[in-house]
């Protein structure tokens, strides 16, 4: 069993939450009763965006509410979709007469709760939406894609989503410009050592002193392929051909880029693999709209990382060129 800074481990989500909002309380609010938050200072009159999804991979989601970003978020537990009653009570909080769209991943427990919560909201006639976001081109194939897992895409899909809201469009609107984010977006990762559940006696997953899996999960789900490990270069290079298989791209394109951690994963280790994912790019002549180095979307202590590409149209520009600010991502006017 791996070492964690707890207390108890049934506590973890509450006590972590409690914890965020002493450190950020100018931001945010608790959401009375529940695991949810709420940004305090709420742009009026327009359609709220809830988030939600298990603990466990922070910050997402938690560190996605903010200015131009999601409305609130509703937390499971470690790993688990938050239930029915906690997505319910927190959209009712933020909701302001547009409407309410859901941002989570594509997982059947998450899918599952927040349908339920849906019907729940429309039956106290709170208009409702839902984006699933199916980024991981490594969990089905292209002509499944909405069995594919979400990962790292969130970002992006969470960016668009936000800005499009404070936008002030109608959603219908919301969702078809969030849509059209998710359906731009397309990520692979590889893992290199797993990540533990808190007070589990073992690993998510186990590998081999030498070894790596390209397309796991940020749960620990199987991957496509598991072997030895490689240079950086040559790890990059089969990412690249993976992501650019599932998302067409041609000369002259341009994408934004996130190289996210998984946990334990150095910026060091992930500058070097941006090296030379940008030389692939160039290669095929494929411009960098925007790019990004950072651990978003995690799995604990999980050693690895993912590449994430959304392919930009003039559309998307304007949404992610929006400012937006939270404690853990930030983009300023003009969006790089």
């Amino acid at each position: 069993m791996s070492k964690k800074i707890m207390n108890c481990s049934d506590n973890v989500v509450g006590e972590m939450l409690e914890g965020f909002l002493g450190a950020y309380d100018r931001y945010y609010e608790k959401v009375p009763g529940v695991n949810g938050l709420a940004l305090k200072k709420r742009r009026k009159d327009k359609v709220a965006l809830v988030v939600g999804g298990g603990s466990g991979h922070e910050p997402m989601f938690s560190g996605f509410v903010g200015a131009g970003l999601a409305d609130a978020v509703a937390c499971g537990n470690v790993f688990a979709s938050p239930d029915p009653g906690t997505i319910v009570t927190t959209a009712e909080m933020v909701k302001d007469g547009k409407g309410v769209l859901f941002v989570y991943g594509n997982y059947a427990g998450d899918n599952l709760n927040f349908d339920m919560a849906e019907e729940l909201l429309s039956d106290e006639g709170i208009q409702t939406a839902h984006v699933r976001v199916w980024d991981d081109c490594a969990s089905a194939p292209k002509e499944r894609i909405e069995d594919r897992r979400g990962i790292a895409g969130d970002v992006f899909v969470i960016k668009i989503a936000g800005a499009a809201c404070d936008a002030g469009l109608n959603l219908d609107e919301v969702v078809r410009v969030t849509e059209k984010a998710r359906n731009s977006t397309c990520s692979i990762g590889v893992a290199t050592s797993p990540g533990q559940i808190p007070g589990a006696d073992r690993p998510t997953f186990r590998l081999g002193e030498d070894e790596i899996e390209y397309g796991m999960g940020i749960h620990g789900e199987p991957g496509i392929k598991r072997t030895k490990l490689q240079p950086a270069d040559e790890l990059v290079r089969v990412m690249f051909a993976q992501l650019t298989e599932n998302l067409p791209l041609q000369c002259g394109d341009e994408v934004s880029v996130l190289v996210n951690g998984l946990g334990s994963t150095t910026i060091m280790e992930m500058s070097i693999v941006y090296r030379k994912l940008k030389q692939l790019l160039d290669e095929k002549g494929i411009k960098v709209y925007d790019a990004d180095i950072n651990s978003y979307c995690t799995c604990m202590e999980m050693g690895g990382f993912s590449i994430s590409f959304m392919k930009m149209d003039d559309e998307l520009k304007t949404y992610y060129n929006m400012p937006c600010h939270c404690p853990y991502y930030t983009k300023l006017k003009g969006g790089r």
